[in-house]
């Protein structure tokens, strides 16, 4: 077994959580699966599928009004669109929200936290580093399984640029 270890920042990440959990009201985390993003990114549709989970969080927590993170380059239009999906909710959508309003940046490390965590479950099994594109650990680990698999673990967005490298034999 892998002896797991947290750096500092998502040893911060876990005592903001903590924070947050205990001043909110509530909260809802809506997880989305590689299969399902890669579905999406084949289909050009990334950002409507991002809409479509928030829509559903805002649904589920039904509040007056939302603050989103806009990944559209207009976020205006990214707005409208999870307000369609989610009743027609008032949504304000910007760029960078998470550093304009406190409440995108609590739901930020809300969600970077569930990541943190399903990470070092993965890692309890697999020698996968952080699972980001810029960890040479992570590539390492995408690398191996592959050579010896001859298949992505399910975990593994087939969509993400260094596994079609590595499927496509292009990666160094």
């Amino acid at each position: 077994m892998l002896k797991i270890q947290k750096n500092s920042q998502q040893k911060k990440r876990e005592e903001l959580y903590k924070k947050i959990i205990s001043l909110v009201d509530n909260y809802y985390v809506a997880k989305i699966s590689p299969k399902s993003i890669d579905t999406s990114v084949a289909k050009h549709g990334l950002n409507h599928l991002e809409a479509k989970y928030m829509a559903k969080v805002i649904t589920k927590l039904d509040p007056d009004t939302s603050f989103v993170d806009s990944c559209d380059v207009n976020p205006k239009r990214f707005g409208k669109e999870i307000s369609r999906l989610s009743n027609n909710k008032k949504i304000r959508s910007y760029h960078h929200a998470d550093s304009r309003f406190v409440v995108v940046s609590a739901a930020s490390i809300i969600a970077k936290v569930t990541r943190d965590r399903a990470i070092i479950r993965l890692q309890k099994d697999h020698d996968l580093g952080s699972g980001y594109p810029s960890d040479t650990r992570t590539i390492s680990f995408v690398k191996k399984y592959y050579k010896k698999q001859k298949t992505m673990p399910n975990f593994v967005r087939k969509s993400w640029k260094p596994t079609k490298k590595i499927i496509d034999k292009t990666y160094p």
